[in-house]
Parts: C-alpha cells; structure tokens; sequence
C-alpha cells in the first residue's frame, strides 16, 4: 500500500493553527464513554502500528521529562487545553513522512483518523461566541510542551529517523496517551481513575 503522507502532514498543520481560533466560554460536560474508551484503543493501535523493529536496538539511555505538573492542574479549562496541545504533537509526529517502513501504514492512519477526531470533539468544550481568546494556557505549561516535543524531534532527527529511535519514541507516544488519559478522567468525573485507566499503567 502507498502511503499518502502529503494529507496527515497538511492535517498536522492545520491542527497547529487550530488552538488559537478557540474561545473562552468553556464547557464540558458532554464528555462521556467514547472519551473514557480513547486513550485504550489509541494505545492498541498504536501497538499494531509499530511492531518491533527487525534487528535487536540497542538500550537507549535518553530520557524525556515530561512536565509533569500540568496533570496535576484543577482547572478543568487547563485540562482540556494541554489535552488538545499534546494530542496535537502527537498527530504531527505520528504523521510524519519518516516513520520506519516496518510499520504498519493503514493502522498507522486509523490511528491518526482517531486523534484527529478526538481534538475535533474535545474542541466542543469550548463554545464559539465569535472572540477570540486568551485560553493558550500558561505561558510557561506551553513552553513546557512544545520543549519536550522538539527535545522527541531532535532526538529523531539527529539519529536519522531509525527504525530504533522511532521503537523509543513509540514508548514515549505510549505514555503520552496515558497522560491523556488522566486528564481526560479528571474532566470527566474529578474521581479515583476508572478501571479503563487502571489498565492503561499495567501495560
């Protein structure tokens, strides 16, 4: 099958421009199962995305520190906003035209079809009244993202895209979805993690 990268790569940079146009009233409270069920089947195709590459990696020593605090915010309008933010990166990355021949391309854009969906619902938290709005979040919360994404593109870039340094960055797009996940059952309920969620940290 021929992968069509032209289209994943114009989405990406439409999702980038997309934060920007969302206004400040802000409401969520439609959220419910299919939200409480994506992060789950994000990670399950993503594991049938990227089998392991053919030749034994070696171990990689790098880490990328994710900004932790911002899953820990009690604002639910913050919430929403580093949840679009990270699945946003994560579309631009998973959807770049270097990702190892190993893997698998129709899963590949399922999976990218599935992201691109969730932002388009999570987006109806917030309410269009024709202004535009402050609500990029913290300066310093952006600034956090956007480093530890470019710190993922570096770390690929400079190891020429390999089909090993894409196996170590599958893992951190694994635990990405599982931060998605924690902010998006905060949104949901502000109560202990479900079961779903339980079975995303045994993974």
């Amino acid at each position: 099958m021929t992968a069509n990268h032209q289209s994943p790569g114009m989405h990406s940079i439409l999702l980038l421009l997309l934060l920007p146009a969302l206004t400040t009233t802000f409401s969520c409270n439609h959220l419910g199962h299919q939200d409480a069920n994506f992060s789950w089947k994000s990670l399950q195709l993503l594991q049938n995305t990227a089998p392991p590459p053919p030749q034994p990696c070696p171990q990689q020593d790098v880490t990328f520190p994710f900004p932790e605090t911002l899953l820990k915010s009690k604002d639910k309008k913050q919430a929403a906003i580093t949840t679009l933010r990270i699945l946003q990166h994560l579309f631009n990355m998973l959807s770049s035209p270097h990702t190892p021949k190993h893997w698998i391309d129709r899963t590949r854009h399922s999976l990218l079809n599935q992201i691109q969906h969730y932002i388009h619902h999570l987006e109806q938290c917030f309410v269009n009244q024709g202004t535009r709005s402050q609500r990029r979040g913290p300066r310093n919360a952006h600034l956090s993202i956007n480093k530890y994404f470019r710190s993922i593109h570096n770390f690929l870039q400079h190891n020429n895209y390999s089909a090993c340094t894409w196996d170590h960055v599958r893992l951190q797009a694994r635990d990405c979805f599982r931060h998605v996940d924690t902010l998006i059952q905060w949104m949901k309920s502000r109560a202990p993690l479900t079961a779903s969620s339980k079975r995303l940290n045994t993974q």
